[in-house]
């Protein structure tokens, strides 16, 4: 069984989309996308600088449409699950039919200009904890006044908050965790500093009319599968705000019987996880066009 999943924002890095658009037709329809949202991301993927692309209203769409680029030049694919990691919800959305790629992308770049003004109120951002225990980690986080946004597993749990509450966890680390990683974020997401984006996204959601998942789609907030398309829109509305739990996502692939996943680009993270976490489970991340014969193989073995 395939599991077809989209990375989150810090995955992206300069040029990463510029091999991908050599492609036939890809140039002309990420162009259709730019203009649809009112963004450049051709320019995004292939020259801008990592400053740049790091800016959450960019970072954000060019996500998604390096994921829906990227799946559509595997061909037809039928996986057993989707999951994506926070904004790579809205990619797996659109894989499971729940939204075309244009609402996807016009969602998505709503969401990233809220977050980016909802973070523009406070400094803050996040860093990754790697090793240690999990309780015992959240608990000192609590204790330093951080929020844990991203419990993602084998051994990784993200902490969210304040410039200065970043730099008081970078100096008193919970026993056990190995080393504390700042992210390629520009803001404390899926915490209370999002809160004023779940308004603006609630009203943004208001206009969509969300098909039913095809496949099951496995959601953050809980690791469930989720049967409806409303129940879908309805989280991704509230996850900008709330823990990332892909942990339980993972913990569900395996229910699920999970023999193989897949990472659409910008691939790599999520496959790193699930090499830990899920041992036995074939994994490939699609980063390059390079990528696409082996990715295909694995396809046409668990799809």
């Amino acid at each position: 069984m395939l599991v077809l999943v989209a990375p989150g924002q810090g995955a992206q890095t300069p040029g990463f989309l510029t091999e991908w658009l050599d492609l036939p037709g890809a140039g002309e329809r990420v162009a259709a996308w730019s203009d649809a949202i009112g963004l450049d991301l051709v320019h995004y993927g292939t020259k801008a600088d990592a400053d740049a692309i790091r800016d959450t209203a960019v970072a954000q769409p060019l996500l998604v449409a390096a994921g829906l680029l990227s799946a559509s030049a595997l061909g037809d694919v039928a996986p057993g699950a989707v999951a994506g990691h926070s904004v790579g919800e809205i990619t797996a959305a659109a894989f499971a039919g729940v939204l075309d790629d244009t609402a996807a992308l016009s969602l998505v770049r709503k969401r990233g200009l809220a977050m980016a003004d909802a973070a523009a109120v406070t400094e803050t951002g996040m860093a990754a904890l790697l090793g240690g225990d999990p309780q015992a980690t959240v608990a000192h986080l609590k204790k330093l006044g951080l929020t844990p946004a991203n419990v993602n597993g084998a051994g990784q749990i993200v902490a969210a908050g304040t410039k200065e509450q970043l730099a008081a966890l970078e100096a008193d680390k919970p026993e056990g965790v190995r080393k504390v990683v700042a992210l390629k974020v520009a803001g404390a997401f899926h915490t209370h500093h999002m809160g004023p984006a779940v308004d603006t996204l609630a009203k943004a959601a208001e206009a969509l009319t969300p098909g039913d998942p095809k496949v099951a789609y496995v959601s953050n907030k809980d690791g469930q599968a989720v049967a409806t398309g409303a129940e879908v829109l309805e989280r991704l509305v509230g996850q900008v705000a709330n823990p990332v739990r892909w942990d339980l996502c993972m913990e569900t692939f395996k229910e699920l019987g999970v023999t193989a996943l897949l990472e659409v680009c910008p691939g790599g993270t999520l496959t790193g996880l699930a090499k830990r976490a899920l041992p036995g489970v074939k994994t490939l991340a699609l980063k390059t066009p390079a990528d696409l014969d082996a990715a295909r193989e694995l396809v046409a073995e668990h799809a």
